[in-house]
Order: structure tokens, then C-alpha cells, then sequence
């Protein structure tokens, strides 16, 4: 049987092993697209640990401490959950970390983690990044691999979707649409979904801006309080929890510097009972409650009855 095709991340992978002796630790085993490609470019440098999950995290801060660079694969319950204190080990030791972590991978009946961002986001000296696409985390992997200090990069999910069109900057959002009513700001999954409720507002005559906000930490400061200000409302999207994730560091951001009404959705304060099914909406985030949302925001601003 061949080795499957490698994603955009598993191309961006053998083009960091190239370039420095960045290590694997795969924890998602030989098979993955991921990692197939860089195992057989770089045998001598790929280790596989499914075996002895959920030490992905204890090995990827294990291999690095010579000065080598490494790259950590798996499950976010395993990196961000069980390997809490390796990641704020690697952090203070600003170690040249790169921790791939997939919130879907669990197993059978597992549900997603919907608290990672949370997590890591609190670590100091920890950078933490979710891509809209698979093109815009292997351009993040690109753009950091000079960075001197431990990422967490939360992977998003396999599709088709090229929204980001393999556009990524550090500390920087990227605007996808404009719009002067108010502000969506989105990350990871969300944002093809922000994208939507932006068309089908404006075919009722709102204008939504929308913006990536793939660099979870560092934020885009002055994007968010740009929106703040032009659009006088704001309301975030995510594959997260509500209360932890990215909404929570823009509502920081915005009651400090430019008070705006902010509304965040998201995962509720509950544990996820598994993996949703078809029709479910776990994080709030169907067509009709975004735009519920953004019509609540409006009607606070005045600007709709």
C-alpha cells in the first residue's frame, strides 16, 4: 500500500528539515499525513511515540534540550492537557518547541477539547496560533521557524477550505472583509462560518468586517480596537470554549482600551458529550444563531429595531 499524500502541514514539515535539524515526535504514528513525508526524508530524525502516548510532550522537551529544534504531533488532550507541565517547562526554558496539537484526536467516542487555547494562551512566553486551513498552519509552521520561543499550533480541520489563502503573519489579523456595522472576528473553523453570516447580513444591508485572527498570542491589538472603534460592536467566533478562547483575550483587549459591547460565541461552560453529529450545533455557531447575535449587537448600538 503507499504512503498516503501529505497535507500542506507535512509539505511544511520536510521544508523545516531542510533548512535545520528539526526533529519529529509523532504521536500520531507513521501513517498520519503529517508525518509521512518527514519520516522518509529524515528517518534518523523522526521518532514515534504512539506507542508510549502521552509522552508526545515529554519527549518533544527531552529531544530539544541539546539546542536541537522539534516538532511535537497529537492529540491537544494529550500536549495541552497531559503534558501541561512539559509545555510550561519548554516555555521557560524558551525552548525552539513547535507543539501540533489536533482538538478533534481522541479516539472513538472521544469528545473534542474545547479548552486547550485556554490552556496554553496563560503560559508565559508561549505563542499560540489556529489557522482557518491546513494552507495557513503550514505557513505559520514557515513563518515561526525562526522563532526562538515554544508554539502551539491547534490544527485545523481537513477540507477544502482555503479562506486564509495560505496567508499567515505573526501578531497580525488579516481582514477578509470589510464592513463598518460591525465586527466579526473569527479563528480556525469558525471563520469560513463568520465569512457566511458576513454575506447573508450584507444581503439585508449590513455590512460586517471580518477578520482572522489566526495569531491567537500575540493578538492584533490595534486590529481589534481599529474594528472597535469603526465598527462600535463586536462579536467572536470559535471552536472553543466561550469563556477561555480568543473572545475572551479580545474582550480583554477592548474593556482596557476602546469599551465596545462584545458578544462572544462559542462552547458552553460543559464538558462536550462527543464528537457532534450531523445538524448539531455544539459551539453556536449555525447560520441563524450568528446572526442573532449580530442582530442583539446591532439592536444595542442602536442601529437596527
Amino acid at each position: 500500500m503507499s504512503a498516503p499524500e501529505p497535507d500542506p502541514v507535512g509539505l511544511a514539515l520536510v521544508e523545516l528539515g531542510r533548512i535545520a535539524p528539526w526533529r519529529l515526535i509523532d504521536g500520531f504514528g507513521p501513517g498520519s499525513t503529517l508525518s509521512s513525508a518527514f519520516a522518509a526524508a529524515f528517518p534518523d530524525r523522526y521518532f514515534d511515540v504512539t506507542g508510549s502516548d502521552p509522552a508526545t510532550t515529554a519527549t518533544a522537551v527531552e529531544r530539544s534540550r541539546g539546542g536541537d529544534p522539534v516538532v511535537a504531533l497529537g492529540a491537544a488532550r494529550r500536549i495541552a492537557g497531559g503534558g501541561y507541565e512539559d509545555l510550561r517547562g519548554a516555555a521557560h526554558r524558551t525552548m525552539r518547541a513547535r507543539f501540533v496539537a489536533n482538538p478533534r484526536t481522541g479516539g472513538p467516542g472521544v469528545p473534542p477539547m474545547v479548552e486547550d487555547i485556554g490552556i496554553v494562551r496563560g503560559i508565559p512566553k508561549m505563542t499560540v496560533i489556529c489557522p482557518a486551513d491546513r494552507a495557513a498552519a503550514a505557513s505559520a509552521l514557515r513563518a515561526t521557524a525562526d522563532h526562538p520561543g515554544p508554539v502551539y499550533l491547534r490544527l485545523p480541520p481537513v477540507g477544502p477550505s482555503m479562506v486564509s489563502e495560505g496567508s499567515f503573519e505573526l501578531g497580525r489579523a488579516r481582514e477578509l472583509r470589510a464592513g463598518s456595522d460591525l465586527a466579526l472576528l473569527a479563528i480556525g473553523a469558525a471563520v469560513p462560518k463568520a465569512l457566511d453570516a458576513a454575506a447573508a447580513l450584507e444581503r439585508i444591508g449590513i455590512h460586517a468586517r471580518v477578520l482572522d485572527l489566526a495569531s491567537v498570542k500575540p493578538i492584533d491589538e490595534k486590529a481589534i480596537l481599529r474594528a472597535a472603534r469603526e465598527t462600535g460592536a463586536i462579536l467572536t467566533l470559535e471552536e472553543h470554549s466561550a469563556l477561555t478562547g480568543m473572545g475572551s483575550a479580545v474582550a480583554a483587549v477592548v474593556a482596557e482600551e476602546r469599551p465596545v459591547p462584545v458578544r462572544r460565541l462559542g462552547a458552553p461552560d460543559l464538558f462536550p458529550s462527543g464528537e457532534p453529529r450531523v445538524g448539531e450545533d455544539p459551539y453556536g455557531l449555525s447560520a441563524e444563531h450568528i446572526e442573532e447575535a449580530a442582530y442583539d449587537l446591532l439592536r444595542a448600538r442602536g442601529k437596527v429595531q
